[in-house]
């Protein structure tokens, strides 16, 4: 029978239709200015913490929503942005040290929505805001680390050659550009060896001699020309690890490009949790394997006799620990790491993999030392504020932990894990952190700026009014032209308006102000598809077609010219996407998913609509 659909069709439009409005749903829901509080490796975030906040803000008489206290900190709601900025200057004074104090916009979708994970599309900056960063990269930082990494290769060097040195060491001034590499022979015929070995493999660096009454110094330094091409790998290294962090905290289309010569600016629209952001951008961290130094007395290096070779350092539960003074392994041969629950303790572990020079390397420093115990030292260089002569300034701490001791029960080679973690997100943050790779060199976080909505509320009211204006014009014209079709086409216009906001909400994509540009031309292209079906349907009646067999024809023979020129559309969206950058793939991706859900309702939605109301029946005459 022409103009019928079997009832799995029906069925079909509408869960699609219910799970849409579902997923659009939450976007009508407002946001409240919040305040974050979360606790780094060294504190905690508890109840008694929660009780401290609430009398800061009840001392302060400062009004709030509510106070929550989760495994991420405790997160508390303001009525108004004033109250916010209030409350976050409050707190970072009485959690200065050891915590992170960030502004946040906590979406108010209600839990029985967050159950089924749907939750609120994100803005951009120019719309809803997000968090700014400008972050300035440690130069001097980077060329102490070349230094460093050329003195462990100068040793290797020497011992593999077999020439006789008495010690290698740093000395000069790196902020002034003046650190060197200082090695120390007993004769001149060493230190001649010693530099006709290291020049052949290492032509570009720089030679000069000193030398005393007793013994003649090799001074190696790094010239200016490398030590600007270390600069610049610097900041570039350290871009690209901010992108692989940025995508596993799964911001989409965030900004991270160059400013200048030492400085990145991180640009992260709709972030949802700016806490763990800058935490997580921020941290310079790397693990280093040693052996711990089971020949000496602990408490005899406490009292400060602390044994040549052996470095005393301390394990998370404040004990004292000694661990000899040669790194096994360090961080950056680590190409996998992932979570997870050891099987044995029952607590967070993080398997870690290592690239193939590293995974040989290990396996020769393991194999001699079965049956003696390990350590594992957690390094993490922080910046915290501090009052210096009544100045407030900010000073670098290095932390490092011992996070793990395990005896070696075999030789351990590419694959191994390490537990002694206190939380499963704990675990996944390092994880995250050795997975998307150790900065070239530390970052300052020297200018943050939250961007709230009313900065970009301007933008938000003129492209939510270009869309209302965009879909009332349409209304009254498919209306004038079409009468009671134009009225079906209208509905399939609203419908897909909803599925529209549904995609971008279930994809968490954000919307910029091109991509409304991109839902206002949907706006006008989707009801395309009907025109054609109508002028078709209106041909085939002055043909002397029934009105059933029109409709029919109207809307199969129509199918093939809308496909075309919807998949060109398409085509060039795509082609946008993998072209164009940030606004233009905002503008691409809204263009792309406007296509596809206008193409369902205006042939499916539209067809279920008028099957319901003239199939199956005669019609005399359609309100066309």
């Amino acid at each position: 029978m022409l103009n019928r659909y079997p009832l799995w069709k029906y069925i079909v439009i509408a869960i699609v239709i219910l799970v849409g409005a579902l997923y659009a749903l939450p976007n009508i829901y407002g946001e409240d200015p919040a305040v974050q509080l979360s606790a780094t490796r060294s504190t905690t975030v508890d109840t008694a913490t929660l009780g401290q906040v609430e009398g800061i803000l009840e001392n302060n008489k400062i009004s709030y929503k509510n106070v929550v206290l989760d495994d991420r900190g405790i997160l508390v709601r303001f009525h108004n942005s004033e109250d916010q900025l209030k409350a976050q200057d409050f707190i970072r004074d009485k959690f200065n040290r050891g915590y992170i104090v960030a502004l946040n916009l906590a979406p108010s979708t209600p839990g029985w929505l967050r159950s089924i994970n749907a939750g609120p599309m994100y803005l951009g900056l120019d719309l809803r805001g997000g968090v700014h960063f400008l972050m300035q990269v440690d130069m001097n930082a980077a060329i102490q680390q070349s230094l460093e990494r050329y003195k462990g290769d100068f040793r290797s060097l020497l011992r593999v050659n077999k020439v006789r040195y008495l010690g290698i060491n740093l000395a000069g001034s790196v902020a002034n550009e003046t650190g060197v590499v200082r090695l120390k022979f007993k004769n001149d015929a060493e230190r001649s060896k010693a530099r006709k070995i290291i020049l052949k493999e290492f032509p570009k660096l720089e030679f000069s001699h000193q030398d005393d009454e007793k013994y003649v110094y090799l001074v190696v330094a790094i010239s200016k020309q490398e030590q600007l091409e270390t600069k610049r790998f610097a900041v570039q290294q350290n871009i690209t690890t901010l992108r692989n962090r940025v995508n596993e905290l799964g911001v989409a289309e965030p900004l991270i490009q160059q400013q200048g010569l030492d400085r990145i600016v991180v640009q992260l629209p709709g972030v949802q949790d700016t806490a763990r952001a800058k935490e997580i951008l921020g941290a310079t961290a790397t693990l280093e394997f040693r052996m711990v130094d089971e020949e000496h007395n602990v408490q005899a290096a406490i009292k400060g006799r602390i044994p040549p070779g052996s470095v005393l350092y301390q394990e998370r539960n404040g004990d004292p620990i000694l661990l000899k003074n040669q790194v096994m392994l360090t961080g950056d041969y680590i190409v996998d790491a992932k979570s997870g629950i050891d099987a044995q303790s029952g607590g967070p572990n993080v398997n870690i993999s290592l690239d193939s020079k590293g995974g040989r390397q290990f396996t020769n420093a393991t194999k001699n030392n079965v049956g003696k115990l390990m350590g594992v030292v957690f390094i993490e260089i922080k910046s915290e504020d501090s009052i210096v002569d009544g100045k407030k300034v900010r000073v670098k701490r290095k932390v490092e932990e011992v996070i793990n001791v395990a005896r070696i029960r075999e030789r351990l080679g590419s694959r191994f894990q390490i537990s002694g973690l206190d939380s499963t997100g704990e675990a996944r943050d390092l994880a995250l952190l050795l997975r998307a790779g150790a900065l070239a060199a530390p970052i300052d976080i020297v200018e943050e700026r939250t961007v709230g909505p009313s900065l970009g509320q301007d933008n938000i009211d003129k492209g939510f009014a270009s869309v209302i204006i965009g879909f009332v014009l349409v209304l009254f014209c498919m209306i004038f032209f079409y009468r009671g079709f134009g009225m079906i086409a209208n509905v399939a216009l609203a419908l897909n308006l909803i599925l529209i906001v549904a995609v971008l909400s279930l994809l968490q994509a954000t919307l910029t102000l091109p991509g409304i540009a991109g839902i206002v031309l949907t706006v006008g292209m989707a009801v395309d598809a009907n025109v054609l079906i109508f002028e078709r349907i209106r041909e085939e009646i002055r043909n002397n077609v029934s009105i059933q067999s029109a409709i029919d024809a109207g809307y199969n023979k129509a199918i093939i010219t809308i496909s075309d020129a919807n998949i060109t559309t398409l085509i060039a969206a795509v082609v946008l996407f993998a072209m164009g950058s940030g606004p233009v793939k905002g503008f691409a991706i809204t263009l792309s998913i406007g296509i596809l859900t206008s193409m369902f309702t205006a042939i499916m939605g539209t067809r279920a609509i008028v099957n319901m109301v003239y199939g199956g029946r005669k019609v005399k005459k359609l309100s066309l």
